[in-house]
């Protein structure tokens, strides 16, 4: 088994010789697409031999067994041609895929479709090229022994993604998504939506969970194949996350390339709503013109997490479940940002807030909570819950992120609930201006009493201080 890790890092050191990737946005929407069809075409072999009549819905010529499984297969120039030719007498790899559904109407003809539709080949040199595939056919993805293969490179490449910049927002730590999956408990009934799924972290942990606890049969493992809905607006990060899907056994991921925001608020009906939403809306991200106007007038806003909300509250089926991510900046302020807290705390009952170090979102250092709330009844009380980073360490970083097992003393809580250090209970009555912005009231400020004598002479001393350094300063400057 490949070292995932230095394979990749090999893949990013060749990219960076071939002139036509200029920077990390492209090398990883280049590395997307070839992960994608390489991950398809295994899969696609290991169902040839599992179902009778399977055939790929990728052409004979195009798939990675064909053209690049060969170490010493086409390179260079005849590579490239092989890629990227749009004559109509011999399309290209891409020229061909993005045709597929000229061909054939499935569903997974569609996602094939859909990945060639929003990507693009950025690489110049055919050599380089080759390079890069037969690095990625040192790993193996159906190699049973090591079911964490592409958790390793999927950590690998958020982390690169991660560090490229603004796209932060496709990154939630693992701890985080487990933990809100967990308290939330998927069923193997409950249609299970992410709005806003980046690479599918979300719905990786739901899927594992639902397997985990409530998949016993063929016809359980029917039912949740059908359950898992994704919605995902930038390339790569959709690239990336169907990718996950099909990885975690997805046959036809129903995942799909498109800005939820757009989503007709008004035409949203009890056949499009869910069981469970677990996301982490985009912060701050600039949403597309007038999509604010597809929602209701007295919501209307610029901010991407607000509107995610309004979005979620109804896409939730009554009774439905959610756990969500939001920023300090969403869970304060007046006006809009005030209305649409009303309407959380009124269509639902918010039972619990979850508050998280800044840096647990690294790089970004922004003040974050995790919100669970049921639609159907009236908040009454909230429970908040501060994580605190663990005893020595002064922050959460690259090499130091959140933990799993840090958060035990949140699962250890949640279903014996006590006030404590760390836990305190809110009446929704004693909110101001719906603001769920409420610090620990159980933090211990240290307060030191002066008397009226021992500060005059703290003032008195400081005076004096300050006129013997205004002194010497003069001193120095005759």
């Amino acid at each position: 088994m490949a070292n995932v890790g230095a394979v990749v890092s090999s893949i990013r050191n060749i990219m960076r010789q071939d002139r036509g990737i200029s920077g990390d946005a492209q090398r990883l929407e280049q590395l997307g697409w070839m992960l994608f069809l390489k991950i398809i075409d295994d899969k696609d072999q290991e169902l040839e031999i599992l179902k009778d009549n399977y055939v790929s819905v990728v052409p004979e010529k195009f798939q990675w067994r064909t053209w690049a499984s060969d170490p010493e297969g086409i390179t260079g120039d005849e590579l490239l041609e092989f890629i990227d030719s749009n004559a109509e007498s011999n399309r290209g790899l891409f020229a061909s895929l993005r045709n597929l559904t000229s061909i054939t109407n499935s569903k997974r003809a569609s996602i094939v479709k859909e990945v060639f539709d929003g990507s693009n080949n950025y690489m110049k040199s055919g050599y380089e090229m080759r390079k890069v595939i037969n690095k990625l056919n040192e790993v193996d993805f159906n190699n049973s022994d090591d079911k964490h293969v592409f958790g390793d490179i999927y950590e690998s490449i958020l982390v690169e993604l991660r560090d490229a910049g603004n796209k932060g927002e496709y990154y939630t730590p693992r701890a985080v998504t487990q933990l809100m999956t967990q308290m939330i408990d998927p069923k193997l009934k409950d249609r299970v939506l992410d709005p806003a799924a980046g690479t599918g972290g979300f719905l990786t942990a739901a899927i594992d969970h639902v397997r985990d606890h409530y998949v016993n049969t063929v016809d359980d493992e029917h039912i949740l194949q059908n359950n898992i809905t994704g919605w995902e607006l930038k390339p790569v990060a959709y690239v990336l996350g169907l990718t996950n899907l099909i990885l975690h056994e997805m046959d036809i991921p129903d995942y799909h390339y498109m800005d939820s925001l757009k989503r007709e608020y008004n035409s949203i009906g009890k056949k499009d709503q869910v069981d469970v939403i677990l996301a982490n809306p985009p912060f701050g991200a600039r949403i597309a013109d007038g999509v604010e106007t597809n929602f209701p007038a007295t919501y209307r806003c610029k901010e991407s997490a607000d509107l995610f909300v309004i979005l979620m509250l109804q896409l939730l089926k009554p009774n439905g479940r959610c756990a969500i991510v939001l920023p300090d900046g969403s869970i304060t302020g007046d006006g809009i940002k005030s209305r649409i807290r009303e309407k959380l705390l009124t269509d639902t009952n918010l039972h619990t807030i979850v508050r998280l170090p800044q840096s647990t979102f690294f790089p970004a250092t922004v003040s974050t909570n995790l919100l669970f709330f049921e639609k159907g009844s009236k908040t009454k009380d909230i429970w908040y819950y501060e994580h605190t980073l663990p005893e020595g360490q002064k922050s959460y970083s690259k090499t130091k992120p959140i933990q799993f097992n840090e958060l035990q003393p949140i699962i250890e809580w949640w279903n014996n609930r006590k006030e404590n250090d760390v836990a305190w209970k809110v009446n929704v009555k004693d909110l101001q201006n719906w603001d769920l912005d409420i610090k620990n009231p159980n933090t211990q400020t240290v307060e030191i009493a002066y008397t009226t004598e021992e500060t005059l002479t703290a003032l008195k001393s400081s005076f004096e201080a300050s006129r013997t350094i205004i002194s010497e300063l003069e001193t120095l400057l005759k």
